[in-house]
């Protein structure tokens, strides 16, 4: 595991090499986790096209949950990240330790009102009885399990803003590991392998929710036993576990609100637009649901990207480099465009035989095909996104994500999606068309609040 000689100064040394360092095994890890879950829709759709669309649309309405880590998690990185960067250790701690503690409540209290709504939320979107069991089977123990899940999200955050890459990408992967094994076991009656056959539990799409729960809680427990073990600068201790400090819960509400609101309008826009996707029928639904797993796969390069450089953004902030900050930036942003452009490359060619990898219905495979087509052009805005909007998670200075979501979503995507689908009645097309043109005024916006450059004198 991880020792203290491990840990990364990122005020110091080559810019590249530095985010590099920080990115590649954050991207190594979501990958990691997100390869687990595209085998996890493989064997999903070996059951059926009405259990793909059942566990996607669960996700849509988990998105809705996720807010509530997004907020806190976004105020932790600036808070951890410019406290590592002071050189501020028993400060990071405390804050590392309330992260950890108060998401879990929060995420206790979200889950419980998920709980409640989870059956009327689905029947909104389909009245399909296969679909709508499927939905509930993987919802409801996924759901059960949300403060694991946050604080799995939590310890891993904390090791990356005190430069520790390399402990996350492990545990990932071990996680990642045992979901894999674990799927088959859980959904379904017999496995072959190597000619043996091995029986398994049968337990269909809840298998699948239960294999992902056991692995986030092993992923859980093992990255707090190293914050706990001393085997990093910071150690978090235990009693400190078992109160609240209001002043910093009020920055972790507070610092990271506009990206959680950011968040949730976004979120309430695709709910939307997944109820205009769902009015094409199950086929079209599976389809969607197939792609976001692939744009999953996509964005871990971005997600790496991102979170490396708003760790180095945070701490050469907090140790008042704000040139060396601004080129963090501009070298997240030509990794991440660059990336991008390849797998815009790599989907033309190939977009069929990745749907068919997941799926044989001939129907799933040609609409999920051109949803890829029109979908993946969009990650190179959010490459370009992405890597300026690593200026305002390190510094803490998160408005303009609010103001983006808002401005492209409910001025462009749900209008047009509106007009194409219950005015024009045209194809998905139209609907395909309007999420496009909503990630490229997004991109525009965050850019031109680069560019005002607030982040520079922003602290938290």
């Amino acid at each position: 595991m991880e020792t203290k000689s491990r840990h990364r100064d990122l005020t110091r040394g080559s810019v590249y090499g530095n985010l590099l360092s920080m990115a590649l095994p954050t991207m190594f890890g979501f990958f990691a986790q997100t390869f687990f879950s595209i085998v996890d829709m493989i064997y999903i759709g070996m059951i059926s096209p009405e259990a793909i669309a059942g566990v996607t649309i669960y996700g849509t309405i988990f998105a809705l949950v996720y807010i509530f880590n997004d907020i806190i998690g976004t105020s932790s990185i600036s808070m951890i990240s410019q406290s590592y960067g002071e050189k501020n250790y028993d400060q990071t701690s405390k804050i590392i330790e309330q992260t950890i503690i108060f998401k879990g409540i929060v995420a206790l209290a979200a889950g419980l009102l998920m709980v409640l709504m989870l059956e009327p939320l689905i029947s909104f979107f389909t009245d399909d009885p296969a679909t709508r069991e499927a939905a509930l089977d993987y919802g409801y123990i996924r759901t059960f399990f949300l403060p694991i899940m946050f604080s799995s999200y939590t310890v891993n955050t904390a090791m990356r803003c005190i430069g520790d890459s390399r402990s996350p990408l492990y545990i990932m992967i071990m996680s990642a590991i045992l979901n894999i094994i674990l799927d088959p076991l859980f959904m379904f009656d017999n496995i072959s392998i190597l000619g043996l056959n091995i029986p398994g539990l049968g337990l269909g799409v809840f298998g699948a929710a239960l294999a992902t729960v056991v692995s986030s809680t092993f992923a859980f427990l093992l990255a707090f036993w190293i914050l706990l073990s001393g085997r990093t600068y910071i150690r978090i201790k235990p009693k400190r576990l078992f109160r609240l400090d209001p002043a910093i819960d009020k920055r972790l509400m507070t610092i990271g609100l506009p990206n959680g609101l950011e968040g949730l309008n976004r979120n309430l826009a695709n709910f939307i637009l997944f109820k205009m996707i769902a009015f094409y029928g199950v086929e079209v639904v599976a389809a969607y649901g197939i792609v976001l797993r692939l744009m999953e796969m996509g964005f871990m390069p971005l997600f790496g990207l991102n979170m490396g450089g708003s760790s180095i953004v945070g701490q050469n902030l907090g140790a008042k480099n704000i040139p060396r900050a601004d080129k963090t930036i501009t070298a997240t942003v030509k990794l991440g465009a660059g990336i991008m452009i390849l797998v815009n490359i790599a989907v033309f060619f190939a977009g069929e035989q990745l749907m068919w990898i997941f799926t044989r219905d001939s129907e799933v495979i040609e609409v999920g095909s051109t949803i890829l087509k029109f979908v993946t052009p969009s990650m190179l805005f959010l490459a370009i996104m992405f890597g300026f909007g690593t200026a305002f998670s390190g510094s803490g200075y998160n408005r303009p994500f609010l103001i983006s979501s808002i401005l492209s979503r409910w001025l462009i995507l749900v209008p047009l999606a509106t007009l194409s689908t219950y005015v024009f009645n045209l194809t998905i097309h139209g609907v395909l068309v309007a999420f496009l043109l909503t990630e490229f005024i997004s991109m525009c916006i965050i850019y031109y609040y680069y560019r005002k450059g607030t982040w520079r004198i922003t602290r938290v």
